[in-house]
């Protein structure tokens, strides 16, 4: 019977969790198993291996063959060099220095891998920063731009009171206009009252001097009359 070492899917919808089994090639995915020997989370961050490392070395041992899935988990533990070594036949304090030193190696890598994050996330924040800086600067341009339109739509308002000033500086004008008309106008009403007043004495006068014979000439009379009474 050949043994295979690979996942059975468990969990719930959209959050999946597997067991790490032994089971036979020929069962289905889901179907019996031998034995359970791990577990594998991929929801949490990071993910999360857990095995049973004397019974996953007993079935590697037995010739169990792991998907190439369960081998990367077990490559990310460190069992798989573990593994690689013991099928060479080193001992145990070889092991333990290999081991070591791998670990030191992944420990470096995660370091790098969070300065790497780090910068990532430096660098994103300053491009937001720089973004809303630009776009506030887009915003004041609009706002100074949008200013003169502004201007130049209440400058009709702002002229209407200057028209009328200049309405109200007019009136004096008219009013100094006016002025020399009526003057003009009460001169020639005097001239035309002396006017008439002279010819009414000219008319009188010639009235007088016309009258002066008829007078004369009746007294003439007069005196005529009463002579012939006293003879």
């Amino acid at each position: 019977m050949a043994v295979k070492l690979r996942l059975k899917r468990m969990g719930k919808k959209k959050r999946p969790f597997y067991r790490i089994i032994a089971a036979d090639s020929r069962a289905p995915r889901d179907g019996r198993f031998i034995e359970l020997v791990g577990t594998y989370d991929p929801v949490t961050k990071p993910h999360q291996v857990d095995y049973k490392e004397d019974r996953v070395l007993y079935w590697l041992s037995n010739g169990a063959q792991p998907t190439d899935t369960v081998r990367s988990l077990f490559r990310g533990k460190g069992l798989w060099l573990k593994w690689t070594l013991i099928k060479q036949g080193a001992d145990e304090a070889k092991i333990a220095s290999e081991l070591e030193n791998w670990q030191k190696i992944q420990l470096e890598k995660a370091q790098r891998a969070e300065a790497k994050a780090a910068d990532k996330a430096k660098e994103a924040a300053k491009k937001k920063a720089e973004a809303a800086k630009q776009a506030e600067e887009e915003a004041k341009a609009a706002e100074a731009s949008a200013k003169p339109e502004v201007a130049e739509a209440e400058e009709p308002e702002a002229a209407e009171p200057a028209e009328a000033k200049q309405e109200t500086a007019s009136e004096p004008e008219a009013a100094e206009e006016s002025e020399p008309v009526a003057e003009v106008a009460a001169e020639s009403e005097a001239e035309t009252t002396e006017a008439e007043q002279a010819q009414v004495k000219e008319e009188a006068a010639e009235t007088d001097a016309a009258a002066e014979p008829k007078a004369e000439e009746e007294t003439a009379e007069e005196n005529s009359q009463e002579k012939k009474a006293e003879k």
